[in-house]
């Protein structure tokens, strides 16, 4: 088996256009949750949300382009260049034949689905635009990244709700683990705030109208975001042999199916998931310094994860750093698991575990060290990425200091 390393990342969300910058918004402990603007918000009972500013895709993209790009591709390209950018690949020849792209994402083009049901179904209009399809589909933004950087092995998307990133970026590994692949491209993006996306969420009420206070007794829900992460994985000897800049590493992984409940969240689930990471990883409990929790704010999950986090590491629970940074960024539901690995990959090479805010009341059902409200130094060499999906999907990443 092939060790496999992170040697680059890029991202756009709420708390900024690029790695750098959000990085340093997590060690401050900064919110890039707000009103939201967007049509009809006044028609919302949900106003708030972790909306990327300032990201205007004509300055980036040319006509043709935005045609064929919905928002969730868009953010996509944007994270896709600036990882490959850090990482120093140029793919061609055999490498080029063999590298892919694996991203995840839960909606796909949801803004293109609603501007269009508007078109069709408010202004009445017969004819929708041709690129309709190829805009809105849930591969979009993979296929668009293949074709931008010449990367001509196995390209998909992974859907599965919350868990999509995790669930592609172990596909990744797995391939360059195996040797099937030297470098995948992998991650995740979402863009769900429009009218329809949020309208949608709202029928599940789960949604805080003022703020994500995940663990904190008067949590109130999740609150949506969006955005992209995007990683390059690669062969542990590619990397080394080219002077690569090495980020971290990829440890293990593992998944698991809850069989119970469509929404409602399992223990058990959780917690095997989280025990199959270690052991794919060959890692005991007591190596594992931070997990980047899913955290949504909701009050099922949140005390369903930290009973889960009790069970599988025992007394060194108590020793565990766990933070959610959806606190910051939101949920941005199939991306969020790439967003949030930027904390994990920030724990390890900066030793800055990033905070749970909005934190206001100890809850004895998550009575774990939440890293409330501020950044936190602390030397960590092993960290896991929990994302725990509507549906009972679990996805767990482990992560190792190199």
């Amino acid at each position: 088996m092939k060790r496999v390393v992170i040697t680059g990342a890029g991202t756009i969300n709420a708390l900024g256009h690029c790695v750098d910058d959000t990085m340093a918004a997590m060690r401050d402990a900064k919110c890039g949750i707000g009103p939201l603007d967007l049509r009809d918000v006044d028609r919302l009972s949900i106003q708030i949300g972790g909306q990327v500013r300032g990201f205007e895709a004509e300055g980036r993209y040319n006509r043709q382009q935005i045609s064929l790009y919905d928002r969730f591709t868009q953010f996509t390209l944007a994270a896709a260049q600036e990882a490959l950018s850090q990482s120093g690949l140029s793919l061609s020849g055999e490498d080029a034949a063999k590298s892919g792209v694996v991203l995840g994402t839960a909606g796909g083009g949801v803004s293109t689905w609603d501007d269009n049901s508007r078109s069709v179904y408010e202004d009445g209009k017969n004819r929708v635009h041709p690129f309709v399809v190829p805009k809105l589909m849930n591969n979009a933004a993979a296929s668009h990244v293949s074709m931008e950087h010449n990367l001509k092995g196995p390209s998909f998307t992974v859907s599965t709700a919350c868990a999509s990133s995790n669930h592609a970026m172990a596909q990744a590994f797995q391939m360059v683990r195996s040797g099937m692949a030297p470098v995948m491209v992998t991650g995740g993006s979402e863009s769900m705030l429009c009218f329809g996306g949020v309208k949608a969420w709202e029928g599940l009420r789960v949604m805080s109208k003022d703020a994500c206070r995940p663990f904190s007794a008067n949590r109130n829900g999740m609150v949506q975001g969006e955005g992209a992460g995007v990683f390059v994985f690669e062969e542990y000897e590619h990397a080394r042999a080219r002077g690569a800049d090495i980020l971290c590493e990829v440890a293990g992984f593992a998944m698991s199916s809850d069989a119970a409940d469509i929404v409602m969240p399992s223990k058990n689930g959780a917690a095997r998931a989280m025990q199959g990471a270690l052991q794919d990883a060959g890692l005991n409990r007591e190596d594992v310094g931070y997990i980047n929790a899913h955290g949504t704010g909701t009050a099922a999950n949140d005390k369903t994860e930290c009973a889960a986090v009790a069970d599988v590491f025992g007394p060194h629970a108590d020793k565990l750093m766990i933070s959610s940074t959806k606190s910051m960024h939101g949920h941005l539901i199939g991306g969020t698991g790439a967003v949030e690995l930027l904390a994990c990959i920030m724990a390890l090479r900066d030793g800055v575990i990033a905070p749970t805010i909005g934190y206001e009341e100890p809850d004895p059902e998550c009575a774990l060290d939440v890293v409330p409200n501020e950044a936190r130094e602390a030397k960590v060499d092993v960290v896991l990425s929990n994302a725990f999906a509507f549906g009972g999907m679990n996805a767990v990443i482990a992560l190792r200091k190199i």
